[in-house]
């Protein structure tokens, strides 16, 4: 009754306000009840409850057929009451309320089921730096290390009750347009990249690739599909219809959900706010049946949730549906089995009774969340279970502390050095200006939780011994306020060397907070531009997820350096002074690209294309006709390398070498018909591996990033520029030592879709070229006739 009331009263509210303050109103009714049970987080009692000696029980079976067993036993009423994140069970079976909605992007974070206590044992969890840093560290062993981390922590605190089982990360939708709020949130605008990343991340949070018998924890990718928009120029996701092309879907915004389920075997997917190609993601057929269940094989022991009042938006603001019970059925039919918000438990009892869904598809949605939690071990004795073990004393190790200093390493990226870095060792006294310069919880970003502790730059400099003067003198937005700089120019005056250390922050990007430019906000770059003048060694520390036009930066003589750290978790102080001071060796690669200002005002957030055309300049370095700021994998190093062909590796077959070893042609006939022998599924299998020998021709012990691009004339125009289809980070190269680094190309990530959306490997003259600059190039033929090696689901919606 209430969500009726609230309904008719948000109804006379402009559509915003009324969108915005009904996922309020959904995100404080889901933290009341996720508070309520998960200080009651407990398991049904296999052995004396009302469950003992049923099915469910029984260890012996199959999680489909326990689940189905336990869900038989629930009336129509217990069926819809339990359609929602905040799930109140079934009490009179001994089962538990269980909130589905825990957070942990980048740790165990604050949401409906997860509570910190306020001190003492569970008060904090492992802050990793945000996904948008760690991803330009291109480690995918880094990824799968930390994503163990976060579940080692997530199962210790559901253990202590504070948290459920499962967690609703990553976010993997590609970050195409720079403005978007959330790009802090994934791992960048590559769709390869991305697919390794969520691979790894799956594996280290789930515990394996779909392990039995128990599921460290479910991972929840998000958010399906093509969501890249919070709210522009009046443009909001809850309405926002994204038209996209069946090539697009499936070249571009879809591979990361392909590996994700198809490859990691993911346990649930979010389906999104917005309407793809006229349908809500949350009631889209095609997205949750044919794609993502009948196509990627998303099988019956795992289940959909929508994001936070995405069902209720069915209805309004999508205007999808007439009246909110075919809203409610329209997302159960389609494949959402459980609703983030109360709208589903509340209209479908009216649905069910005017027989727009039925009791078995009901139970269809609750037979795939419940073998979901047997795969938990939900229903299993404790002392059988390792993870049941986890503790207090497996958050915040010695280990997981250090590892969140390596992420934070490991992405931060140098974009330029005239030789001001690593600083002197006469340097001894700095300046340290600017809005990030004290930074503390603003290191974390957004889907954050309590950080054990966090070490800002100012911290972190004065733990590397420097003598330090601190002055804030402009904050990220305020414009034309000018009274905080002769405070800094006089600090500056008196240091030895100055650092700036500002950028984007949260009052500027965040989910429901796209913005109108890349420029930097505020007076920052006034600041700068007056610290440029004292004349002393100036380095720029820019921080945020998206990307900022750099040029004047980049351009000025006066700026000796600049260094990108994103949202750098816990230890981000620490690992930026290590960087500028040379204990630690700069390596990370933008995993996005720094476009000119003048990129916000040549297409629109809306327009979801992504070949350049008369209103759109391209999207992502694949695409773009313009002239980067920085390209994507773009980063400087304190040392040089020397790189030499090693030879081709033993995967190589179906191809013809040149007097180096280096395969010259391959038959395009071989090669798939090798792929459908040998691999799981054809864009999987080898194309080769190619293997680089990497000399350090420095002084300095360094870290390489060795990213492998393509080109050529092969497929239909337009062409994309180049295309990832390799990477590998070497780790603490010594100088004057080489190591061989193994790059394997799959058919994968050569193809092109057609418009169909279907994969196809086409014949023609490729260049694999290493590094932005193509420091080392190969040329070599693909013959025959072009091939296709993925299918694409048809959409006849």
């Amino acid at each position: 009754m209430l969500v009726w009331v609230v309904d008719i009263f948000l109804g006379f509210l402009p559509a915003w306000m009324a969108n915005g303050l009904r996922r309020l109103y959904a995100f404080l009714t889901a933290l009341a009840v996720g508070v309520a049970s998960s200080q009651a987080y407990g398991f049904p009692d296999c052995v004396n409850g009302p469950l003992r000696n049923t099915t469910v029980c029984d260890v012996t079976q199959d999680p489909i057929t326990r689940a189905t067993a336990l869900i038989s036993l629930w009336t129509d009423e217990e069926l819809t009451n339990n359609t929602v994140n905040a799930s109140p069970g079934v009490p009179r079976l001994g089962l538990p309320a269980y909130n589905w909605w825990s957070e942990g992007l980048h740790g165990v974070a604050s949401s409906p089921g997860v509570t910190f206590a306020p001190s003492g044992p569970f008060s904090h969890a492992t802050s990793f730096p945000q996904p948008i840093l760690m991803s330009a560290a291109f480690d995918d062993a880094l990824i799968q290390e930390i994503a163990s981390i976060v579940s080692t922590e997530g199962r210790a605190f559901n253990n202590a009750g504070r948290a459920g089982l499962d967690y609703w990360t990553p976010n993997i939708n590609p970050f195409k347009d720079p403005r978007w709020g959330r790009g802090q949130e994934t791992p960048g605008e590559d769709p390869l990249h991305l697919s390794r990343y969520v691979y790894n991340l799956i594996l280290g949070l789930q515990g394996g690739l779909d392990p039995k018998p128990y599921f460290k924890v479910v991972a929840d990718c998000k958010h399906f599909a093509a969501y890249d928009m919070d709210n522009w120029e009046g443009n909001v996701r809850y309405g926002f219809n994204a038209v996209v092309t069946q090539q697009d879907l499936s070249e571009y915004y879809l591979p990361s959900f392909q590996s994700c389920v198809r490859d990691a075997k993911v346990g649930s997917v979010m389906c999104s706010y917005n309407a793809v190609n006229g349908i809500p993601s949350c009631a889209n057929k095609f997205l949750l049946q044919d794609v993502l269940r009948d196509y990627w094989g998303f099988a019956d022991d795992r289940w959909v949730t929508s994001d936070c009042d995405a069902v209720s938006n069915i209805y309004s603001p999508h205007n999808y549906t007439d009246d909110p019970a075919q809203a409610a059925a329209d997302a159960l039919l389609a494949g959402t089995d459980i609703d983030c918000g109360t709208f589903s438990s509340t209209y479908l009892p009216d649905a069910l009774q005017r027989g727009l869904v039925n009791t078995t598809d009901l139970r269809r949605a609750a037979i795939r969340q419940y073998a979901s939690l047997v795969r938990l071990g939900y229903f299993d004795p404790a002392d059988s279970q390792p993870y049941r073990q986890l503790n207090w004393s497996d958050v915040n190790t010695p280990q997981a502390q250090k590892l969140a200093y390596t992420a934070a390493v490991e992405g931060i990226t140098l974009l330029k050095n005239d030789g001001v870095l690593p600083l002197s060792k006469r340097v001894r006294k700095i300046a340290l200006i600017g809005p990030w310069a004290n930074a503390t919880t603003l290191m974390q970003g957004n889907y954050q939780g309590v950080a054990p502790y966090l070490i800002s730059p100012l911290q972190g400099a004065q733990q590397a011994g420097f003598e330090v003067e601190y002055v804030l003198g402009a904050n990220i937005t305020t414009v034309n306020d000018t009274s905080g700089f002769p405070a800094a120019i006089a600090a500056a005056k008196r240091a030895d060397a100055v650092i700036f250390a500002g950028g984007l922050d949260e009052t500027v990007e965040r989910e429901e907070v796209d913005r109108l430019n890349v420029t930097w906000p505020g007076s920052q770059l006034q600041l700068v531009a007056a610290l440029e003048r004292v004349g002393k060694p100036l380095i720029v520390a820019q921080f945020g997820g998206g990307q900022l036009d750099d040029s004047t930066l980049k351009n000025s003589k006066a700026v000796n350096a600049i260094v990108w750290g994103g949202y750098p978790g816990q230890s981000g102080g620490a690992a930026l002074f290590d960087i500028l001071t040379g204990k630690a060796a700069p390596a990370g690669r933008l995993p996005i690209t720094q476009y000119p200002a003048i990129y916000a005002e040549q297409v629109p957030m809306t327009d979801m294309t992504l070949r350049p055309s008369a209103t759109n300049p391209g999207r992502t370095y694949k695409w773009y006709t313009g002239t980067p700021v920085y390209e994507f994998g773009f980063g400087l190093h304190y040392t040089t390398f020397a790189f030499s062909w090693a030879g081709v590796a033993p995967d190589a077959a179906n191809s013809t070498s040149s007097a180096g070893g280096l395969p010259r042609t391959y038959s395009i006939a071989d090669l798939v018909s090798r792929a459908k022998q040998g691999a799981a599924f054809p864009d999987l299998a080898l194309l080769d591996t190619f293997t680089v020998r990497v000399t350090n021709t420095g002084k300095t012990p360094s870290d390489y990033v060795a990213l492998l691009f393509a080109s050529g004339d092969f497929g239909p125009a337009p062409r994309p520029n180049k295309q990832l289809v390799s990477y590998e980070r070497v780790h603490a190269l010594a100088p004057r030592k080489s190591t061989v680094v193994e790059l394997p190309v799959t058919l994968g990530a050569i193809a092109r879709a057609d418009e169909s959306g279907a994969k196809w490997i086409y014949p023609g003259t490729y260049t694999i070229a290493l590094d932005t600059d193509g420091a080392l190039k190969h040329t070599f033929t693909l013959t025959g006739r072009a091939a296709q090696i993925a299918s694409w689901p048809s959409d006849s919606s």
